[in-house]
């Protein structure tokens, strides 16, 4: 499998020449989702989950599908029937030829006057975990933890130990548009000390072979 870190939450996975993407938002390339095969999207902030750039990749590609939580496929499935399903914690499904389970059920807290919503996480191949906007712990070994290292609603700490219970051979930083270059040693550093885990910071447009 080969991982392409995208701009913030979104990274692309290809494996026998198909392509499956995950949270393509506004914070991300416009073309971020173009040529996906597959397209899983966590929850329905904008971050993740950009409708007219996610309509134009449905478009470009009629077999082009897209598996997510009701908020999200309600915006999309009558443009796109058939091609946009609806899925929870604890859901298995096959997209783009990549084995996907579903984990997690709730956005982490911003503040408690802010309701929360749904979020899901998602492992790929039983070896790469995306959790959104959660720091959700998967019920089984992860390989590759895709580590949101910045939000409004974490602290390095939650970030640091997060990681220590997951406990992945390695994290490659998601969530990373708000953070500043001169932050991103700091928060790097914190991992690398603290955790014990390869912590892998890559630029937009880098990628890695799993």
């Amino acid at each position: 499998m080969r991982l392409t870190k995208k701009s913030h939450a979104c990274v692309r996975l290809e494996k026998d020449g198909r392509t499956l993407v995950i949270d393509p938002g506004a914070f991300s390339e416009s073309d971020a989702a173009l040529g996906a095969d597959a397209v899983l999207v966590t929850h329905e902030h904008p971050d993740h989950f950009e409708e007219g750039r996610l309509r134009a990749a449905l478009e470009a590609n009629p077999a082009a599908e897209v598996w997510t939580l009701r908020s999200v496929a309600d915006a999309l499935s009558a443009a796109f029937p058939g091609r946009v399903h609806t899925v929870g914690h604890g859901d298995a499904f096959t997209a783009a030829g990549f084995d996907v389970e579903v984990h997690g059920e709730l956005h982490a807290v911003i503040h408690p006057d802010i309701p929360r919503i749904t979020n899901v996480g998602f492992l790929v191949d039983g070896t790469v975990f995306h959790p959104g906007d959660a720091l959700t712990v998967p019920s089984r070994p992860v390989e590759t933890l895709l580590l949101p290292i910045m939000a409004p609603w974490s602290k390095v700490s939650e970030v640091i130990d997060y990681v220590r219970e997951v406990k992945p051979v390695r994290a490659i930083d998601v969530h990373d548009a708000l953070l500043t270059d001169l932050a991103r040693p700091v928060y790097g550093g914190h991992i690398g000390r603290l955790t014990g885990t390869e912590h892998e910071p890559l630029e937009p447009g880098a990628a890695r072979d799993l």
